[in-house]
């Protein structure tokens, strides 16, 4: 009879170890990008990294535009607000006042021999429950039924004012959560860029800030104090009014001032902050962002643009600078590059206005 015997164990150390490894190879490759279908961020050229900061720019100032406009509108409503406040605490110092006289009304009947009931209703902790039944007119004579009256409306309309500075404050509330949404999307996409901006070599980072993301000829357009003295004098002589010729004057004056988002001066202007300030010094009033500067005057062609004029860049209306003539503008490109000249080609046009 055979003997049965136990069938003997493979050692882990031999096949199936060097099966792990050349799974583990193969998912290295994989990793790395071997099979063509790898995970790792491929290494971008100087060109690609332009290109993607040039988007990325983009994209913020489109979000920086957005948090210009909620901000408009979360201003005018903390106006509102305080005005509404205002007014109700004006209201309820009349209100105090009108119940003083109602108080010496009392005194004088509790003198005369008891008080009206009308009276003491009215100076109750709330009188607004006494001041809504009918008997109160009925007992109190024409004098008190006047003062009463006069409560009775002063104590409606603070409580008008009330309800609508709570609407208000709900308004408010929304645009504040807005401000903070289209805040984290600027400031994610310029870290981004500052990033890939940080990974060039020097040279490289040197020549996009020099360009703007445009052409060495932007840089060089700003020229020297006196070149742009004359530029001055004729772009202004060109203009069609004297307020164009202010804004321009103006925005000559800025040359070189940071970009900043959100910011409208007097040291730091984002694009649209920057026409808004220039129009400003003339005694005009623009609306905040791009995208209602736009409608703020007459439309002009490109070939009808005059010196003073806005022009506006990409489908979306996110960029504008002020024309000063020979095609070219004075804009706030973005956080890489100053306040500058640039040829207005360098960007998809999109259209000009006229301010009047």
């Amino acid at each position: 009879m055979a003997a049965h015997r136990k069938p003997r164990q493979r050692s882990v150390s031999g096949n199936t170890a060097r099966a792990a490894a050349t799974i583990a190879l193969a998912g290295a490759a994989t990793a790395t990008g071997f099979d063509g279908t790898g995970h790792a961020e491929p290494q971008l050229t100087p060109a690609q990294v332009k290109a993607k900061v040039d988007r990325l720019y983009q994209e913020a100032e489109i979000a920086t535009e957005k948090y210009n406009g909620v901000k408009e509108k979360a201003d005018t409503a903390q106006q509102r607000l305080s005005t509404l406040r205002d007014e109700a605490a004006r209201r309820t110092e009349k209100l105090n006042s009108a119940r003083d006289s109602l108080g010496s009304m009392a005194r004088a009947q509790y003198r005369d021999g008891g008080l009206d009931p009308a009276l003491q209703l009215a100076l109750s902790d709330d009188p607004d429950q006494y001041l809504d039944g009918a008997e109160f007119v009925e007992r109190a004579g024409s004098r008190q039924a006047t003062s009463v009256a006069n409560v009775r409306g002063q104590l409606r309309e603070i409580e008008r004012l009330r309800g609508a500075a709570r609407i208000e404050l709900t308004s408010l509330k929304s645009r504040q959560a807005e401000l903070k949404r289209h805040k984290e999307t600027v400031n994610g996409k310029l870290t981004t860029a500052r990033r890939l901006l940080s990974g060039l070599p020097a040279e490289e980072r040197a020549r996009y800030g020099a360009g703007g993301g445009g052409t060495a000829r932007a840089a060089r357009s700003t020229g020297t104090a006196r070149d742009r003295l004359a530029a001055t004098g004729t772009a202004t002589s060109d203009a069609p009014n004297s307020r164009a010729a202010a804004a321009v004057s103006f925005a000559y004056s800025k040359l070189g001032s940071p970009y900043v988002w959100g910011a409208t001066g007097p040291a730091a202007f984002d694009c649209s902050g920057l026409t808004l300030a220039a129009y400003r010094s003339a005694g005009v009033s623009l609306p905040r962002t791009t995208y209602a500067q736009i409608g703020a005057g007459q439309r002009v062609s490109r070939s009808e643009l005059l010196p003073g004029d806005l022009v506006f860049f990409y489908s979306g209306i996110s960029h504008v600078g002020l024309y000063v003539g020979n095609g070219q503008m004075i804009h706030a490109p973005n956080p890489s590059a100053p306040v500058r000249l640039a040829p207005i080609d360098q960007m998809p046009f999109a259209g000009g206005t006229r301010v009047g």
